[in-house]
C-alpha cells in the first residue's frame, strides 16, 4: 500500500442529495434517468443481449425534462444509473412582471418570486392570455437537480 496521502479538493455540492441509484434494467419507459447531468425522461429503452462473458445493455432514450433536448445513454443493465428526484408542485398565479418573472402564491401563503415564465411558446401564451383575462390560473412547476421550470397550466375559474 502506499504511505502517500490523498488530498480530494472539496466542491461546494456533490450532488447526491438530488439523485438516487436506481439499476439500469429496472428503468421502464416514462420513467426518469440523469444522462449527462441532466434529469430526463426516458421514452425508449432498449435491452441487447451481449455474448458469453459480456453483460447485457440497456440503450436508453430520454428527453431533458426542462430544455426538451434527446439525449441517450448505453449503460449494462446490471449497473446503477442515477434517477433524478423529480417533484411537482402547484402554485396559484399573482403577478407577471415585465421582465419575464412570475410571482406565484405558495401553500403556506408566502410568495415565490425566483421563476421565470415557460419558454414553450404554446404555455407561454396560454399563462399570459389567460392572466390578461383575469382568469385565476394555478401553474405547475417541475422541480429536479436543483432546476425548476412552470410545466402545466390549470383555470380554476373567473378572479
Amino acid at each position: 500500500m502506499s504511505d502517500e496521502e490523498h488530498h480530494f479538493e472539496s466542491k461546494a455540492d456533490a450532488g447526491a442529495s438530488k439523485t438516487f441509484p436506481q439499476q439500469a434494467g429496472t428503468i421502464r419507459k416514462n420513467g426518469y434517468i440523469v444522462i449527462k447531468n441532466r434529469p430526463c425522461k426516458v421514452v425508449e429503452v432498449s435491452t441487447s443481449k451481449t455474448g458469453k462473458h459480456g453483460h447485457a445493455k440497456c440503450h436508453f432514450v430520454a428527453i431533458d425534462i426542462f430544455n426538451g433536448k434527446k439525449l441517450e445513454d448505453i449503460v449494462p443493465s446490471s449497473h446503477n444509473c442515477d434517477v433524478p428526484h423529480v417533484t411537482r408542485t402547484d402554485y396559484q398565479l399573482i403577478d407577471i412582471s415585465e421582465d419575464g418573472f412570475v410571482s406565484l402564491l405558495t401553500e403556506n401563503g408566502n410568495t415565490k418570486d425566483d421563476l421565470k415564465l415557460p419558454t414553450d411558446d404554446s404555455l407561454l401564451t396560454q399563462i399570459k392570455d389567460g392572466f390578461g383575462e383575469g382568469k385565476d390560473l394555478v401553474v405547475t412547476v417541475m422541480s429536479s437537480m436543483g432546476e425548476e421550470q412552470i410545466c402545466a397550466l390549470k383555470d380554476i375559474g373567473p378572479k
